[in-house]
């Protein structure tokens, strides 16, 4: 009986020391995602595929869809900036969605800073010690209209001046709404092209569409 004991606490024993050796290697294969992870690809433009698979998006960065206008050069950007590099993630965090939105860094380069300054980005609001630096770096890149805010966003359709009618998606609740010469605010109406606003050549295109007028137009 005392022998069985005794085995019975050495296989106790053992498993314990198993299970600290496991969490040990859990914890050490977890801390590589700091220590420097390889990306394989990239999603868009705010978001990498690590060689795990799993996927991290940039925090503080909004990239188009790749259907909108700033779509591809935003991807494009990432992919030069990461792909077949090593990064190193830090403050991650999941989003609303459970996903998982990480600090990046190339070598000394915040990957998620560079994309800011290009552009092809919307800053999206979010709370680090980097958000200061963050929010001034795309205030910069939106005041001198780089990326999409020159080349998606615009007041006046240059590329086809025939076509004046605006249509605008509403941030709050996604109402589809055009404006035509005439209506109260129009001259002060931005056709966000990134985003998936339209320019319209007719009312009846702009309702084919999915928009309606709005109301303060006569």
């Amino acid at each position: 009986m005392k022998l069985l004991k005794a085995n019975s606490s050495h296989l106790v024993l053992g498993a314990l020391i198993a299970s600290v050796i496991l969490n040990v290697v859990l914890l050490a294969k977890g801390n590589r995602v700091d220590s420097g992870v390889p990306v394989i690809g990239v999603i868009d433009g705010d978001t990498l595929v690590l060689d795990s698979k799993t996927r991290v998006r940039l925090r503080y960065a909004d990239a188009p869809e790749l259907e909108f206008c700033g779509g591809k050069e935003a991807k494009d950007l990432l992919e030069s900036l990461v792909v077949g590099k090593t990064v190193r993630i830090t403050e991650q965090v999941p989003d609303q969605y459970g996903r998982a939105m990480a600090i990046v860094y190339e070598g000394n380069t915040l990957v998620n800073r560079e994309m800011l300054e290009s552009g092809w980005v919307r800053y999206h609001h979010d709370n680090t010690e980097l958000t200061d630096e963050l929010k001034a770096v795309a205030d910069e890149a939106k005041g001198s209209g780089r990326g999409i805010f020159g080349a998606c966003q615009s007041k006046e359709n240059t590329e086809h001046p025939k076509c004046i009618i605006k249509g605008n998606i509403d941030k709050a609740n996604d109402a589809k709404r055009y404006y035509i010469p005439g209506c109260a605010q129009y001259a002060f109406t931005v056709v966000e092209e990134d985003v998936g606003e339209q320019w319209f050549c007719t009312e009846s295109e702009a309702r084919k569409a999915g928009y309606v007028k709005a109301e303060t137009c006569r």
